[in-house]
């Protein structure tokens, strides 16, 4: 018997989003054929229809304030490594199938085939299928932000600029594939951000903290948000006293939750099928083999409930798993869509993503982190000569075919014979990811992840992640800086 709730969650997202246009699930069978006839491996119709709603405040006032709708339908059809596609922001049966013949047309396909469909037999249920949007009123939603401005600026005198923004979507889709496939998903996200800025007659320094998640503005009240705007300056504050940070190799610190971001980067976009069948991953053909430090095991897991990074399907309408990558060092599984499983031999696990209709899935992460070891983060900065404690970071590159990495701290600290001595500013990480997992001397046992504020982007697709990690130690690591 299928599952309920994904027998409820079609039957929600054709109200939405076929019924306003005539349509009925019954329909899609034509636009489908066309792009499962003679030729074709797999053919498939994604549609999708996203509500974006978002509110900033600048100088204690609201200074912008937008709304907007954005649907379609994206058509493609597989055969081996050849990728037709097509998409339209009508949904009507006429551009459908004016699109599933353009994107036939381009693998050159025979004639069409009727498909039986099945709907799936399992479903996650990780957050609630209602509009986040419509969950607090809008006058609301302004006093948060405005209270969050009050707290910042009443903190310190050295306040001298805070901004603020929300910002909530409300997401759905309907997969049919020839492969039986019929799926659902109704997504609920939402952000509230702080940043300030604080300045001396010298300096001038910023510190933010934001929230966010797969849930409704109502839940989201109940987080303590005003916490935001004092984490916002205290990191203002702390970025203020810095001094300028040391050069060299040196042992660093990572804090947990966020630092996850150098994980993601570094090691986790090299586990993504599609870069190891075409053998541009550092990880190419390391199956079974040791490519971390013994310490390390890391997961992709798309089941978290309320996670932003979490789905109950992905967007090839397959139930997200917890994927085991990487296993105390050796390599495990990579992270598969269809296409990339189909040609590799490898299973699925519910990784396909993409930014919208308008876009091609790729296996992509959902939340990426790595598991806690058992040594305290005190133990570690104990065993600090000289290095630096990096609690957050503000951005970075990496090469995916090198591993190698550049990453900046946005919040860090100078450590000397195991104590915290000051605050640093402009410290970077440079290395290679794979080099620099196996250089890991100590795991801790203090796994947090982020706040859940994650954006990944990949071939110019953004969708949003988790990222996660406990505090880790590593062993003579390349930092660049200002001071020698």
């Amino acid at each position: 018997m299928a599952c309920q709730r994904m027998i409820d969650l079609v039957s929600q997202a054709q109200t939405t989003l076929l019924e306003p246009n005539g349509l009925d699930i019954d329909h899609l069978a034509k636009p489908l054929a066309l792009v499962s006839g003679k030729g074709i491996d797999f053919g498939e119709i994604f549609i999708q229809k996203i509500e974006h709603e978002s509110f900033a405040l600048e100088e204690s006032r609201v200074k912008n304030a937008g709304f907007n709708i954005d649907q379609g339908v994206g058509i493609r059809a597989l055969t081996g490594e050849k990728t037709g596609f097509a998409y339209s922001d009508n949904i009507e049966l006429n551009a459908m199938l004016q699109s599933a013949k353009a994107a036939s047309s381009i693998l050159k396909a025979g004639k069409s085939n009727t498909i039986k469909i099945r709907p799936l037999t399992t479903s996650n249920s990780l957050y609630q299928a209602k509009t986040p949007l419509d969950s607090i009123e809008i006058r609301e939603k302004v006093e948060l932000l405005q209270t969050l401005d009050d707290k910042a600026r009443s903190q310190d005198p050295k306040i001298s600029q805070v901004f603020t923004n929300l910002s909530a979507s409300f997401e759905t889709i309907l997969v049919m594939g020839s492969d039986g496939t019929l799926a659902a998903d109704i997504r609920p996200l939402v952000r509230l951000g702080v940043t300030v800025i604080a300045e001396t007659k010298t300096k001038k320094e910023q510190g933010s903290a934001s929230i966010g998640g797969r849930y409704l503005l109502d839940d989201l009240l109940k987080k303590n948000p005003e916490s935001l705007a004092h984490e916002a300056v205290r990191q203002a504050l702390v970025n203020l006293q810095a001094k300028p940070a040391p050069a060299g190799f040196m042992d660093v610190l990572l804090g947990p939750g966020w630092p996850g971001v150098l994980l993601h980067e570094a090691v986790g976009h090299g586990l993504e099928a599609d870069f190891n069948r075409k053998q541009t991953s550092v990880f190419t053909n390391s199956m079974g083999e040791s490519v971390t430090s013994e310490l390390c095991t890391i997961v992709d897991d798309g089941t978290m409930p309320n996670r932003r990074g979490s789905l109950q399907v992905d967007d090839e309408g397959n139930a997200t798993t917890r994927t085991v990558l990487i296993e105390n060092g050796i390599l495990k599984n990579y992270m598969q869509d269809k296409l990339n499983a189909n040609l590799m031999g490898a299973k699925y696990t519910g990784n396909g993503r993409r930014e919208s209709y308008a876009h091609l899935p790729l296996p992509r992460m959902t939340n990426t982190f790595m598991l806690p070891g058992k040594t305290s983060q005190e133990e570690m900065l104990a065993r600090i000569k000289k290095g630096i404690f990096a609690v957050n970071f503000s951005g970075g590159q990496v090469d995916i075919t090198s591993g190698k990495f550049v990453f900046s701290t946005s919040e860090c600290y100078y450590v000397e014979n195991g104590q915290v001595k000051y605050p640093v500013k402009d410290a970077t990480l440079i290395g290679s990811g794979q080099e620099v997992m196996q250089r890991i001397q100590m795991v801790g046992d203090d796994l947090k992840l982020d706040p859940g504020i994650g954006v990944c982007g990949k071939e110019g697709q953004s969708v949003p992640v988790g990222v996660g990690q406990p505090s880790i130690l590593l062993k003579d690591i390349v930092v660049g800086g200002t001071q020698t």
